[in-house]
């Protein structure tokens, strides 16, 4: 009996027309963000190990495939004190931290305000389920060097560009900053120390409601008062403003709650909203986002069909200087390729479909190709079939397959006299 020959699980393999939708969506991105001003660039599969797992990529790191070090003996194996001290190279899990990398080892031939697009597979070794892979595409776009509020209108209405060009109706960007929710842990009590590791079950708080929150956090040790605080606080009725604005940002805080913070992030919900003439950002006061690298605003993208977010980013000014030793303003947005695949409604012709270049078997080689070549010439894409004996199934299984037309190639056939004819 054949065994079953299936890819490694959690990753997939794309078959010509899912391949070839893909790639329609992706040159969709890739244009909307060159019109916005960004340049693509490309950085390796993997990174030094050290680099992968210097507290950068939070949980991610956990998820790294790593790559052993080449010419291990059996005593290295014994004496590793842990399988990462076998490594010396791990596979990307995100693009963030390349990008990083990137800015670091080139930043002498770099504009002083860099936007770059990435868009490429990262690995992670997560448990596979539906909308999350151990390989899959992520679709970036970073502004590297602008400390202003300008980088974070830039990155927003270039994505919502993106998000409206793909035809995702319904689509919003709830937002919010680190350092207002630092700023609120400290109203409640919570210790600076404690705010990590607070956040981290914060931010499970539509899985697990207020009182799974509470129960995370008292078995974490976490202050007692402050957990109390929280609580009362996340069980308050909550009236939805209707307004984008510093005012309505205030009204989700703790009343007399204060940070510039506000105000700025304010201003680019108001920027953003004017710019895309729509309510296509949305403030959600317990957006955490886990990545400890975050500094200010950060975003998710969400659609009402999803139970999870298809995109998602913030400004991280702290990391490019882990790698270049000055501090580098920078603040980055991720499209979930994989995620949002599903969403995106294309024509079902991309206007590319093949003709089939039909030719008997004894047909001279060099005229079924001196035929193609023909067609090729005139811009179009050529499929070879071999005569069968059932011609007519074979072009009802092409039309169904989208080739339109064909040519018939004999042994005596004329190249430049050659008919394109319709299926069906």
């Amino acid at each position: 009996m054949a065994q079953q020959v299936n890819p490694p699980r959690g990753m997939r393999d794309f078959l010509p027309d899912e391949k070839a939708r893909r790639e329609a969506i992706l040159a969709i991105i890739r244009r909307t963000y060159r019109a916005h001003g960004f340049d693509e660039i490309e950085t390796p599969v993997v990174e030094d190990a050290d680099r992968l797992h210097a507290g950068l990529g939070g949980d991610n790191e956990k998820l790294a495939f790593a790559v052993m070090r080449r010419g291990l003996t059996v005593d290295d194996l014994r004496e590793a004190a842990s399988p990462l001290a076998l490594a010396d190279l791990g596979l990307r899990f995100d693009l963030t931290v390349p990008l990083a990398r990137f800015v670091a080892t080139h930043r002498a031939e770099l504009p002083p305000v860099f936007r770059a697009i990435q868009i490429a597979p990262v690995w992670r070794a997560e448990r596979p389920q539906k909308g999350r892979y151990r390989q899959f595409v992520q679709c970036d776009i970073d502004i590297v060097g602008e400390a202003g509020a300008l980088a974070e209108v830039e990155l927003l209405t270039a994505s919502v560009a993106a998000i409206r060009a793909l035809g995702i109706a319904e689509s919003t960007i709830r937002v919010n900053d680190r350092r207002i929710l630092t700023a609120m842990l400290a109203h409640f009590g919570f210790a600076a120390e404690e705010a990590d590791g607070v956040l981290v079950t914060v931010d499970k708080l539509d899985k697990v409601g207020p009182a799974g929150v509470a129960a995370e956090l008292r078995d974490r040790g976490a202050t007692p008062s402050a957990v109390d605080a929280l609580v009362a606080f996340l069980e308050r009725e909550v009236t939805q403003a209707a307004d984008f604005g510093a005012d309505a940002i205030r009204a989700a805080l703790p009343e007399g709650l204060s940070t510039p913070a506000i105000d700025e992030l304010a201003a680019i919900g108001a920027a953003v909203n004017a710019a895309v003439g729509a309510q296509a950002v949305a403030y959600d006061p317990w957006l955490v986002r886990g990545m400890g690298y975050y500094t200010g605003a950060i975003f998710e993208v969400v659609h009402p069909s999803l139970g999870y977010s298809f995109g998602g980013g913030g400004r991280y000014d702290g990391m490019i200087g882990r790698f270049l030793g000055d501090d580098v303003p920078a603040v980055g947005f991720s499209l979930g390729f994989e995620r949002l695949v599903d969403l995106v409604d294309l024509p079902a012709s991309t206007g590319d479909a093949p003709v089939a270049l039909v030719h008997a078997a004894d047909a001279d080689p060099s005229i079924v190709v001196a035929v193609r070549d023909r067609l090729v010439a005139d811009g179009r894409r050529v499929r070879l079939l071999k005569r069968p004996k059932r011609l007519a199934a074979a072009l009802d299984a092409l039309a169904a397959s989208g080739v339109g037309e064909w040519v018939a190639v004999d042994s005596d056939t004329d190249p430049s006299a050659v008919e394109i004819r319709a299926i069906g």
